[in-house]
C-alpha cells in the first residue's frame, strides 16, 4: 500500500510539473511580445539583426506556435486527467516536457538578451528533449487510441518538427552574429543544403514512422522559405520541389494506411 501511494505521489508531482511548466513558457512566450526585453521581440530581431539570414521563414510561419501551444496546453489536462494518473506509457516522458519547457524560456531570454551561441544551446536542449520523448513514446510506430493521438502524439510531432527547423535557423543566425566565412562556400548553397537534410529528415520519418504531422510541419517551413525568398529562384524553386515531393509522399502513405485499413477490416 506504501508503496502503490508512493508511486501515484510521484506520478502526480510528474504531471503537475508538467502542466505547469507548459503553462509557464506559454507566459514567458507572450510576456516576451508584449514586453519585449532590451525593446525589440523575436520577430523584429529576425527581421532586423537576422534580415540577411536566408533560411528564415516568413514571418506568418511563426503563427504555428499558435497550434504548438494549442497541442501541449491538451496534452498538459490529458495527462493531468485522474484516468490518466497511472498510464505508464505517459509516464515514459518523465521530466522531460517539463526539461524541454523550461528550457524554452531560458531561449527566449537568451535570445532577447542577444546572447546567440547560449541560445543554441538551450535549443539544443529542447531538441534532445523531444527527441527523447519521440523515441520513448515510439510516435508513429505504436498503436495508440485516437484520443492519446490526438492529445499526445500529434502535440510532441508538431512541436518536435517545428523545433528541428527553429534549431537549423537559430544555428545560422548565431553563424551569422558572428560573421562565420562557410569555409567558403557562399550562404546560398548553405542554405540549399540545409533545406535538402531537413526535407531527407522529414522524408525518412514519414517513410519509416508514417508521422504525417512531423513531415507537415517541414512543408510549413519549406513553404514559408519559399515565399520569404520569392526573388532567389534558387531557394525559391528548391523548397517548393521539396515541399511538393513531401506532400506526395504523406499523400502515397497516407493511401497506403487505407488501403492497409481496408484490408484488415
Amino acid at each position: 500500500m506504501q508503496k502503490f501511494t508512493s508511486v501515484k505521489n510521484r506520478d502526480f508531482m510528474r504531471q503537475f510539473a508538467t502542466f505547469t511548466a507548459i503553462i509557464g513558457a506559454f507566459v514567458v512566450n507572450v510576456v516576451s511580445n508584449i514586453f519585449p526585453l532590451n525593446g525589440l521581440s523575436i520577430g523584429e530581431i529576425s527581421n532586423t539583426v537576422f534580415s540577411n539570414v536566408l533560411i528564415i521563414p516568413a514571418n506568418y510561419a511563426f503563427a504555428i506556435w499558435g497550434l504548438i501551444y494549442l497541442g501541449l496546453f491538451a496534452l498538459a489536462i490529458y495527462q493531468f486527467l485522474p484516468k490518466q494518473r497511472r498510464d505508464g506509457y505517459l509516464r515514459k516522458t518523465g521530466y522531460l516536457l517539463v526539461i524541454a519547457s523550461v528550457a524554452q524560456g531560458v531561449w527566449v531570454y537568451l535570445f532577447l538578451s542577444r546572447l546567440f551561441a547560449l541560445s543554441v544551446i538551450a535549443m539544443v536542449l529542447i531538441l534532445a528533449s523531444l527527441i527523447a520523448i519521440y523515441m520513448r513514446l515510439d510516435i508513429g510506430r505504436k498503436g495508440v487510441s485516437k484520443i492519446k493521438k490526438w492529445c499526445v502524439h500529434f502535440p510532441i510531432s508538431i512541436y518536435l518538427g517545428w523545433i528541428s527547423v527553429a534549431t537549423v535557423v537559430n544555428v545560422a543566425s548565431w553563424l551569422y552574429f558572428v560573421e562565420w566565412n562557410g569555409w567558403g562556400i557562399s550562404a546560398e548553397l548553405w542554405t540549399a543544403m540545409m533545406l535538402l537534410v531537413a526535407s531527407l529528415i522529414a522524408a525518412f520519418i514519414v517513410n519509416k514512422r508514417r508521422d504525417f504531422a512531423y513531415t507537415g510541419v517541414t512543408v510549413w517551413a519549406l513553404i514559408a522559405i519559399a515565399i520569404k525568398q520569392w526573388n532567389n529562384s534558387l531557394l525559391r524553386n528548391l523548397a517548393l520541389i521539396l515541399a511538393i515531393s513531401l506532400i506526395l509522399m504523406i499523400t502515397i502513405k497516407g493511401l497506403q494506411n487505407q488501403r492497409r485499413v481496408i484490408r484488415n477490416s
